[in-house]
């Protein structure tokens, strides 16, 4: 084995920190070295959710570094056609590592058929959307609580190593502060923020309790292939994309000020992946910002998106969106500190919104 020098941080902050010459922890390799550990290391995953926008991303990467993945979903709001495009993307033999259980989050026993044999759970099966939990409260409370629960008591029951799940910046609530900080947040503006509250709050119930490991990763913003642009409650750069694409009119919410940390996919999966293998004890049982520490506003991001699209759609020379009213329970803006998610977990965003959009354009292009 060969010997290598990493930074150890002793737990007591008045000792000095030391050079170590021992092989590292995961936790302390960069994301490219953890991939080529993980092409050696097989362990199996279960991801929630499989068939979405972030699961869907999620099983491709694990699949793509040959690691047996089972996936959960009920389809509800996920495409079997994600999962089509993922197994084209791969060969047969990393495919056939894929089980998938179709089955809901409510079923406690379709959760526990998921979780047996499984070391990391990925949890991202949710109903997600403020306007959807507006509308329809009982159906968030159901999926995102009742669910959340169901699937954290079948990953204790089966002894998994680490659950990993998908929390959201909603959690920030009113709170004013600029950056986002993980430790202070406000009060919920909506039935969905409180679901996500209500999932970590469960999770550090149940690492004090019960001894399972659980990280949340609090995302700001995702974006990416395989993000669904149709519907009431598409996420807004899809949606824009396939509107401006199609000819259709923009609308933008408010006077366009409000602003946002967008994400690019490829972030959300190296912290996924970080998350679920840190061996620092100081990275577990905690909440971690999913972000890339920009703020963007709405009408940039629109005239971003024009100048990309412009040059290859002409009926876009000139456009312009439409201002309407401010959307009930949106945050005005959204910024966040990932330095707890760079210094525990050794977190690195590789694509800021100009790159991610850049090489998401042409699958933007092709499917919308």
């Amino acid at each position: 084995m060969a010997v290598r020098l990493f930074w150890v941080v002793d737990r007591n902050p008045s000792k000095s920190k030391t050079w170590t010459e021992i092989e590292p922890p995961l936790d302390m390799m960069t994301y490219e070295s953890l991939k080529n550990t993980l092409m050696t290391r097989s362990a199996t995953w279960l991801v929630t959710g499989v068939a979405g926008f972030i699961g869907s991303n999620l099983l491709q990467t694990l699949l793509q570094l040959n690691q047996p993945v089972v996936g959960l979903d009920n389809f509800s709001t996920g495409y079997q056609k994600n999962l089509d495009d993922v197994q084209s993307l791969l060969t047969a033999e990393q495919w056939s590592r894929f089980r998938l259980v179709r089955g809901d989050l409510r079923d406690v026993e379709a959760c526990r058929r998921a979780c047996v044999g499984v070391d990391y759970v990925l949890h991202h099966a949710a109903l997600g959307s403020v306007p959807r939990s507006i509308a329809d409260p009982i159906a968030t409370n159901e999926s995102n609580i009742d669910g959340f629960l169901n699937i954290l008591v079948a990953a204790r029951d089966a002894q998994v190593k680490r659950f990993v799940y998908a929390a959201s910046s909603s959690t920030y609530g009113d709170h004013p502060q600029l950056p986002k900080v993980e430790d202070q947040i406000g009060k919920p503006l909506s039935p969905y923020a409180v679901t996500k509250l209500v999932n970590e709050i469960y999770a550090e119930l149940f690492s004090r309790m019960y001894g399972i490991q659980t990280i949340g990763l609090r995302y700001f913003n995702i974006f990416g292939r395989r993000q669904d642009p149709s519907g009431a409650y598409a996420a807004v750069i899809p949606q824009w994309i396939a509107a401006m694409i199609q000819g259709q009119a923009v609308y933008i919410n408010g006077d366009g000020e409000t602003s946002r940390d967008f994400c690019y996919i490829d972030n959300v999966i190296q912290i996924n992946l970080l998350a679920a293998t840190t061996e620092n004890p100081e990275a577990v049982d905690q909440v971690y910002n999913v972000a890339v520490g920009d703020r963007t506003t709405l009408n940039a991001l629109y005239h971003h998106l024009l100048e990309c699209l412009a040059p290859r759609f002409p009926h876009l020379r000139g456009a312009a969106p439409i201002h309407r009213d401010f959307r009930s329970g949106d945050v005005r803006h959204s910024l966040a500190d990932i330095s707890k998610a760079e210094q525990r977990l050794g977190y690195r965003p590789t694509h800021r919104i100009a790159a991610g959009l850049a090489e998401a354009m042409e699958w933007y292009i092709s499917h919308l």
